[in-house]
């Protein structure tokens, strides 16, 4: 699934190609995404010009006057920018069809991706709940170690929450637990302040790496400009299981946390 990085590696991919630009039409081939697109998005959209390009959480925000187009990839969409002319595969389901002759095309295998609207001046009820930035001036130790406080959850899914932090997604949280030596399985609320300081300075650090790497392809994901990600290079614990440490050659223990695959190191975490 796509998460943070990808997101923001297509953000960037796409940015240069469309801010600015006047929207012709929309086509819309499957409507049925994970919720459906809106039967007037078209009306909305065609004629307005794109001034922005922004990102919450993993929620591509197409800023227009009267609103944003907000799209999520779900767990196997990409967005590519294609001549508007190019014929469309089994698995294009939007085009937006721009002034200068492309089009941003988004392609969902599964169809678990959306395209959605929020007016200008309104948040959209998915957005409403999420937790900061990681990368942002809102996520602070101070601020970790508040939401941690008490807490008997395993700090692995209490920050791949999204109501807590957006964006930590599960290959990004085993390597910043890895980085900051806390072990997957320790109770959020039994872990001290200054190990959770520098679980906010690895979360930061990954996410960074990752996003100059232009994320992690491991299955399906490409970026904008329709190339890999290379940050799967850099991993140090998740894919790993079975396999030796990196930092202390002890053998990586592989588990399922919240049904999620969860690497870690026995020696180097705690």
């Amino acid at each position: 699934m796509p998460e943070l990085p990808e997101v923001e590696t297509t953000r960037r991919g796409i940015e240069p190609h469309i801010e600015g630009r006047m929207i012709t039409a929309l086509t819309v081939r499957q409507p049925k995404l994970r919720w459906p697109v809106p039967e007037q998005l078209s009306e909305w959209v065609t004629g307005a010009r794109i001034h922005s390009v922004t990102r919450r959480g993993k929620y591509l925000l197409i800023n227009l006057p009267g609103g944003s187009v907000m799209i999520h990839l779900g767990m196997s969409g990409s967005l590519y920018m294609v001549s508007s002319d190019q014929p469309a595969g089994y698995h294009d389901h939007v085009d937006l069809v721009l002034d200068s002759g492309m089009a941003l095309r988004l392609t969902d295998p599964r169809r678990f991706g959306s395209v959605l609207w929020q007016p200008a001046g309104q948040q959209h009820l998915l957005l409403e709940a999420l937790g900061p930035e990681p990368l942002s001036s809102d996520f602070t130790a101070a601020y970790l170690q508040q939401r941690c406080a008490g807490r008997k959850q395993a700090i692995k899914p209490f920050i791949m929450n999204s109501q807590v932090v957006v964006g930590v997604g599960n290959i990004y949280a085993n390597e910043a637990l890895f980085g900051a030596g806390i072990h997957p399985k320790r109770a959020a609320g039994n872990i001290s302040a200054e190990r959770l300081t520098r679980l906010v300075e690895e979360i930061r650090i990954v996410l960074a790496r990752a996003i100059e790497q232009g994320g992690t392809t491991l299955k399906d994901f490409v970026g904008g400009d329709g190339k890999p990600g290379y940050f799967k290079q850099q991993l140090n614990v998740y894919g790993r299981g079975g396999e030796p440490c990196h930092h202390c050659k002890s053998t990586l223990k592989e588990i399922r946390l919240g049904q999620r695959s969860t690497v870690y190191c026995p020696e180097c975490q705690r």
